[in-house]
């Protein structure tokens, strides 16, 4: 039995591509499933030491097979691409059939089963649906349920997590959102953190974890301490606006459902984020006890987001205000170094420092 070899599915996705870099980094085997050799993660995946890629879709019997040929560790986080509840069940019983020995399973709640008035949101509810299954067919499993990602945010015009420009950015930026402005919500650095924690959960096992449902995220924020964080890491005022989901953008087919049964379930109906009886400052204990190193919204704001942001060709981070401008031009002209009214040396410097990033 090889206790050292875990079985990934999507592996480019955010989840998984985390447990990659970790697991191959202190010397675990990886067999990961990824739709496409193309990208710069596949590319960064390929190259990583006991990691090997099988490239197709989880809709291949043979593939699924090959992917868990030895492993008696996995992890499957599934995408809303196809039928996720009948993939999910595929993995699930190739899983089994191939003897692994702890499957964890990224979830999701259906907040339908709590309240009845609270709609289920699509992509949520087909995960409990095959997580229920995994139970069904007592496949040695845990069930994480990763809070919002701070990965999400962006100020390209995606709706929900936008943080659009003022003034092209030299005037901040806002975020409009169907959350209530003061209600706390469950956030995690999907990249930096979920692979340690799952790491950890492997490492624990199913006799600690066996039939568990853990909320992994490491910071509780109300969306106006999520705007004040990006405020203090920008060095720019960040201000959120509690108010319906726009779309700006073409979406993917059936996100559209899922966006508007968002705006009732937390816009109308102010739920937890996830259900009753999970999370709260128990499951941030829990998470936290899992996985020490967590980066926090105010430091993913200031590192990785403003990486992100060039990457997309962003350069509002770069612009100086007006007035910033114009005192600069004019100490450049002051070859004596005069002081300046307040009585120190003007340097004009620009509206933010950059600060340089730090991955683990």
């Amino acid at each position: 039995m090889n206790n050292k070899t875990i079985a990934v599915v999507n592996a480019s996705g955010r989840q998984a591509a985390s447990l990659i870099r970790v697991a191959s980094a202190v010397g675990y085997n990886v067999r990961a499933q990824i739709q496409s050799h193309d990208g710069i993660i596949a590319l960064e995946l390929a190259n990583l030491p006991n990691v090997t890629l099988f490239e197709g879709s989880l809709t291949d019997g043979e593939l699924v097979k090959t992917i868990f040929k030895g492993a008696r560790l996995a992890f499957v986080n599934t995408v809303s691409f196809g039928d996720e509840a009948a993939i999910g069940k595929a993995l699930a019983n190739a899983a089994k059939k191939a003897n692994v020995q702890h499957y964890i399973y990224s979830s999701m709640p259906d907040h339908n089963v709590f309240e009845k008035d609270w709609p289920s949101l699509p992509h949520w509810s087909v995960k409990f649906l095959v997580e229920n299954y995994i139970r069904q067919i007592e496949l040695p499993a845990t069930f994480v349920y990763t809070g919002v990602y701070n990965n999400n945010f962006t100020s390209l015009p995606y709706p929900l997590f936008c943080l659009e420009e003022v003034d092209g950015g030299r005037e901040g930026l806002v975020w409009k959102a169907p959350f209530h402005p003061d209600i706390k919500l469950p956030w995690l650095d999907a990249e930096h953190d979920v692979g340690p924690a799952i790491l950890q959960i492997f490492k624990d096992g199913p006799r600690k974890w066996g039939g568990s449902r853990i909320a992994l995220a490491f910071e509780l924020l109300t969306p106006n301490e999520v705007a004040a964080a990006f405020s203090r890491a920008l060095k720019r005022p960040v201000s959120y606006i509690r108010g319906p989901i726009e779309i700006k953008v073409p979406i993917p087919s059936g996100y559209r459902e899922q966006l508007q049964a968002l705006q009732i379930l937390f816009g109308e109906h102010d739920a937890p984020y996830f259900g009753l009886g999970l999370g709260g400052k128990r499951g941030l204990a829990e998470a936290r006890s899992l996985w020490e190193g967590w980066r926090g919204i105010e430091e993913y704001a200031g590192e990785a987001f403003i990486i992100e942001e060039r990457a997309n060709g962003k350069t509002w981070m770069d612009e100086r205000d007006e007035k910033d401008a114009i005192e600069e031009e004019n100490d450049e002209g002051d070859v004596d170094g005069d002081l300046d009214e307040d009585g120190d040396e003007g340097e004009g410097e620009p509206a933010m420092e950059m600060m340089n990033a730090r991955f683990a």
